[in-house]
């Protein structure tokens, strides 16, 4: 039997300093109860396909100062429409259909939301995306 719908939800972690309030529009609970957990169950995924996406483009990251680089994490996720398409992909990938009907209502407001959440996960992670080292000849 097809248990997607449960599978998905089962393995999304806990974020426990979410909070709910009576007031929060629709598209805050959905960011709060959907969205960060998928971020967080999608962490590892996102470093391994921005270090690729820094070295399909010949690794002009590294030479960047610490704040160039950040502007470059930005640029890449919000003018970067195809890049954007695949991170946005990745979190939409987790969605039950029943999560992808509601996102629909709000799709424009949703992929701003995490847009802006994908770019401040990676930011915050800059450090993970140094030069690789060069092993030497034997």
């Amino acid at each position: 039997m097809n248990d997607r719908p449960n599978d998905l939800i089962r393995i999304r972690p806990e974020i426990k300093k979410t909070k709910h309030f009576d007031t929060m529009s629709a598209e805050e609970r959905f960011q709060n109860n959907i969205l960060r957990p998928i971020l967080k169950l999608q962490n590892p995924l996102f470093v391994v396909v921005f270090q690729n996406y820094i070295e399909n483009r010949k690794g002009v990251f590294y030479d960047l100062s610490s704040s160039e680089k950040l502007i470059y994490i930005e640029s890449a996720l919000v003018k970067d429409q195809k890049f954007r398409n695949s991170v946005k992909g990745i979190v939409l990938g987790q969605f039950t259909v029943t999560e992808y009907m509601e996102y629909t209502n709000y799709s424009s407001a949703l992929n701003k939301r995490m847009m802006q959440m994908v770019v401040e996960l990676i930011k915050d992670q800059v450090q993970l995306f140094e030069k690789p080292q060069k092993l030497a000849a034997v």
